[in-house]
């Protein structure tokens, strides 16, 4: 059998090494996440799946980073600490963290932002917060996959206060995606790499999109169910093994001008 294609973002010659990862998954702190999809749970998945970096991106909210950071460290993969927010607009938008304590700030910051509306778990599902055991400890009242009243040309300026990097979702997609939502890329846009799902899209996409030509661009799972995880085929290329390192990475586009 053949290897699978290796997708490298950020390839240099030299003295680099290639880390294979998924940085979009959703744990059950998310509505529409499985109940399975518990950090433990995520962890061990993408410890079988022979992952090197992985990042938790619940919906609105940081809160089940902790144990999934504790998880990774012990199943010895990089846990990258984020979060999938939603805009003003319904956009949805990644936010990346090297450090768990400006990620809890985010989530807290975010959190007063959210538009509060009840959740209805029989309708959108539980989202359910677990603690460093992966056992249940608290459920979110108000509804996560739902707006904030930040604005999409607000996010880059506002995560980068929190030591975080934005990277825009899907982009390909026919809903919640930037460029469906919006029409157009903002001329003012500042954000550096993007993330697509479907690789066969990323051709028409960019060459729909001329920004996107001088972005990285990252393909995450987008995972709500354990089996939905990224096996090991997409990869990036650093010098250091190191969450900071990951984030500069992919934000580095000085070799795409």
């Amino acid at each position: 059998m053949s290897p699978p294609l290796r997708f490298i973002i950020g390839w240099r010659a030299g003295n680099f090494m290639e880390l294979f990862y998924d940085l979009h998954i959703h744990s059950c702190m998310s509505p529409c996440g499985d109940s399975l999809m518990t950090p433990g749970n995520i962890a061990g998945m993408a410890h079988i799946k022979g992952l090197d970096v992985v990042a938790l991106t619940d919906h609105n909210s940081c809160r089940n980073c902790p144990p999934f950071l504790k998880y990774a460290e012990e199943y010895g993969f990089i846990g990258i600490p984020g979060m999938e927010l939603e805009t003003s607009e319904e956009i949805h938008v990644l936010c990346l963290f090297s450090k768990l304590e400006d990620a809890m700030a985010w989530d807290k910051m975010v959190y007063d932002h959210l538009i509060k509306i009840p959740n209805r778990p029989d309708i959108f599902g539980e989202q359910v917060q677990v603690d460093m055991n992966d056992e249940p400890c608290a459920i979110e009242e108000n509804l996560l996959l739902t707006a904030t009243d930040i604005s999409f040309s607000e996010v880059y300026d506002l995560v980068h206060g929190y030591n975080g990097i934005m990277i825009p979702s899907h982009v390909e997609r026919p809903a919640n995606s930037m460029v469906a939502t919006l029409g157009i890329i903002p001329p003012d846009s500042q954000f550096t790499c993007f993330e697509i799902k479907n690789i066969n899209m990323l051709h028409g996409t960019r060459k729909a999109n001329p920004y996107l030509e001088k972005c990285r661009v990252i393909v995450d799972s987008d995972a709500h169910y354990l089996e939905a995880i990224n096996e090991p085929v997409y990869s990036i290329s650093v010098s250091e093994k190191t969450p900071e390192c990951i984030l500069r990475t992919l934000e580095d586009n000085s070799d795409l001008k």
